[in-house]
């Protein structure tokens, strides 16, 4: 007997969708199973195979566990803002609300053709002002709010500025203290602007600087994902670092929550291990050092301030408010070729990379406690983004400082007796 197979999809899909088979109804005394794919952009022709590779594993998943007497929510939608959608429409020449609703009707029909499970009375389109009302909903509740250390979460701003109008934040120790400190007649002496400016250092979304991909051509901000080697993704377009103000979310306050909501979750250990290093709380200090024959003092933050008689050598990030204040006009041009050959490496890169490079700035540092003069460099394996973009550099105990020091002929002083630093794959985790 031949297999039709176009005739029996056909019949057994248009029979799952009279009936509703894989409707999802609220409270039906099942036990409860959510299954979530990742939404597909609607920003091509169609579908490309890496969707269906991802869908068909979690689509046999969900009829398994419905099999077993679950009840089963498995949605679907479409992540159809930003940047995609907005590039096709110009490469199309037409509009975007156009190229997405066509782009849609095309992957709804593909989807349906493959005879996905989905339960498509909760499709989602990030597009749809019904949908993204609530993102910006969700935003203005963000602005509103500051993390409260004391409660362990998002609480409304008012009260952050009632304990102002009263104490002033000299000793608020609900939220982390800032450098400038104020008492409450100097609150009350502010002014409107003042008093917003200093409220963006506590709520959890604020208009900050902070690095990002930026792409001239595109005109917009592009995530690490969207680059490689250099240049966009979509259209291979030269991409830079570049400083920029703009909203941004106070993830950082949720850090401890976050590591300590990662003991309840039953994931392995590598994977735990992963969101760790993504999460990226450290604690340690801040300390510093004045510039040599100025009045410029470098701040910076240390994990192992107990390490400091071990600095040889300061390292500023490429974007480093720092380096064009210390920069000798001697070495200005060397700085600037530098600064202008590694600018389009994400921070992604940066990270990964192995080879060494950086620039000798001209001026030297005082260690605080031994007195001694120490070169500032400029590197790109120093991120503006992590502390003040300004490190102590100790390269006995730290693996890629040790690999800067050896490669620039830089003196490695050990701290920690029995400390091997003649090996280049070191440890430096292990060793603080």
């Amino acid at each position: 007997m031949e297999y039709n197979h176009k005739d029996i999809e056909n019949r057994w899909q248009k029979r799952w969708s009279e009936e509703g088979t894989y409707r999802c109804e609220t409270n039906n005394g099942k036990k409860k199973f959510y299954v979530l794919d990742m939404f597909p952009y609607p920003s091509g022709a169609g579908l490309h195979v890496g969707h269906p590779l991802g869908y068909i594993a979690s689509d046999i998943y969900s009829r398994y566990k419905r099999l077993n007497g679950y009840n089963v929510l498995h949605p679907m939608g479409y992540d159809a803002y930003g940047l995609p959608a907005e590039q096709y429409a110009i490469q199309t020449g037409q509009h975007p609300e156009v190229t997405t609703r066509i782009n849609i009707n095309r992957y709804r029909s593909q989807l349906d053709k493959i005879g996905f499970s989905y339960d498509w009375s909760r499709e989602i389109k990030t597009c749809d002002p019904e949908y993204y009302k609530w993102t910006q909903w969700a935003f203005i509740k963000m602005f509103g709010s500051y993390y409260d250390k004391k409660e362990n979460k998002a609480m409304p701003i008012e009260n952050l500025v009632a304990y102002f109008e009263k104490n002033g934040n000299i000793a608020c120790t609900a939220v982390s203290s800032y450098d400038k400190n104020f008492t409450a007649e100097e609150w009350k002496a502010m002014s409107e602007k003042e008093k917003s400016d200093m409220l963006m250092n506590y709520r959890i979304a604020y208009l900050g600087n902070t690095m990002v991909n930026w792409c001239p051509k595109l005109g917009t901000v592009l995530a690490n994902d969207e680059v490689s080697e250099g240049v966009s993704i979509r259209g291979g377009y030269p991409v830079e670092q570049k400083m920029m103000y703009q909203w941004c979310l106070r993830v950082s306050a949720y850090a401890q929550r976050l590591l300590d909501g990662l003991e309840k979750l039953d994931w392995t250990d590598s994977l735990k291990e992963t969101q760790r290093n993504w999460i990226g709380r450290s604690e340690g200090a801040e300390m510093y050092f004045k510039v040599d024959n100025s009045d410029e003092v470098l701040e910076i933050f240390t994990t192992r301030a107990d390490t400091v008689f071990g600095v040889t050598f300061m390292v500023l990030a490429p974007e480093s408010i720092y380096v064009d204040k210390v920069t000798t006009d001697e070495q200005r041009e060397e700085v600037k070729n530098y600064i202008s050959a590694v600018k389009h490496k994400t921070e992604r890169e940066r990270m990964i990379e192995k080879k060494v490079s950086g620039v000798f700035t001209g001026s030297y540092a005082v260690n605080p406690l031994s007195g001694k003069r120490i070169p500032i460099w400029v590197s790109d394996y120093v991120l503006a983004g992590y502390g003040t973009g300004a490190i102590m550099a100790v390269p006995a105990h730290d693996s890629r400082d040790y690999a800067f020091a050896k490669h620039f002929n830089l003196p490695i002083i050990p701290l920690i007796e029995g400390a091997d630093v003649s090996v280049e794959s070191f440890d430096a985790n292990q060793a603080k």
